[in-house]
């Protein structure tokens, strides 16, 4: 089956829902963003960031107990809710206010910082029974079903999630991305320097218009919130997944320029998403 190339003359042709006249914050959509653990709490906060760099409206965060007070310190933009915990630090189960939270959520993602274990699967399930949208990273991947949801693995999780050899998703990923989209009923975006978006309906989109400044610790955590971000203002599945891999690829091509080709930080990345979009919107 064929496949389309995606960059950001391809994103002119499929816009966002317009929301320059949204009158408060309410109109661009709450996130809500399940993640982190004691030992990565940052992941947690790059990926609410990324939320609200793609231009969501509210934000609120959940992770575990333990570093809750600093996350809400670090991101005064968010609702902070702290989550019980394992013993090692991760967060151990969803409480029913947060999964109430869930429910008035636009899109709800779940998985960066967090360990893979039955717990993460667990919360990541609960989620995705309470959630209009979610978004499935890294720990929560193997918990997608059909439904409006996004999971964004890297070769690595792709082979896990398949149970085959990390060679096997090398040899052919957009065939593989599609399989999965169509057997789980999930928009897949399978990520690499080349990223396949694939949409259960069989459709493939490629872009290949990455940076090696992207290959960097947070850069993953940073997408998934793009598309959450997108998700929220209304954009569909595939339509988020495709604009947040261009936008994400856009901004590490700013930073490029601005940086340098490697030493670039992922919070960086998630500050040019803005930019990356207004020029979209400008030059359409």
């Amino acid at each position: 089956m064929r496949s389309t190339e995606i960059d950001i003359s391809f994103l002119r042709g499929w816009p966002l829902p317009e929301l320059q006249e949204a009158e408060s914050k309410e109109d661009r959509g709450r996130v809500l963003v399940v993640a982190g653990s004691r030992e990565v709490p940052g992941a947690a906060l790059l990926a609410a960031r990324a939320a609200l760099r793609a231009g969501a409206g509210k934000l609120h965060i959940a992770t575990a107990a333990d570093v809750a007070p600093a996350v809400a310190i670090a991101m005064p933009e968010a609702r902070v809710s702290g989550l019980p915990m394992t013993q090692a630090g991760e967060i151990a189960g969803v409480t029913e206010s947060v999964l109430a939270a869930a429910e008035s959520s636009a899109a709800v993602l779940s998985g960066p910082g967090m360990e893979v274990s039955e717990a993460a699967l667990n919360v990541a399930r609960a989620l995705a029974l309470r959630a209009p949208a979610v978004v499935f990273d890294a720990a929560a991947i193997p918990a997608a079903s059909s439904g409006v949801c996004v999971i964004t693995p890297h070769f690595g999780e792709m082979a896990n999630l398949c149970k085959c050899a990390k060679e096997e998703i090398e040899r052919s990923p957009g065939d593989t991305a599609r399989e999965v989209a169509r057997d789980r009923g999930v928009v897949v975006v399978l990520k690499s320097a080349t990223t396949y978006v694939a949409s259960p309906a069989g459709t493939l989109w490629v872009h290949r218009g990455g940076s090696v400044g992207l290959g960097t610790s947070g850069s993953g955590d940073v997408l998934a919130g793009v598309i959450a971000g997108l998700m929220a203002q209304g954009a569909s599945t595939d339509q988020a997944a495709v604009w947040a891999v261009v936008l994400h690829g856009a901004a590490g091509k700013a930073l490029s320029v601005r940086v340098g080709a490697v030493g670039c930080l992922a919070r960086e990345i998630a500050d040019e998403i803005p930019g990356a979009r207004n020029r979209v919107r400008r030059e359409r």
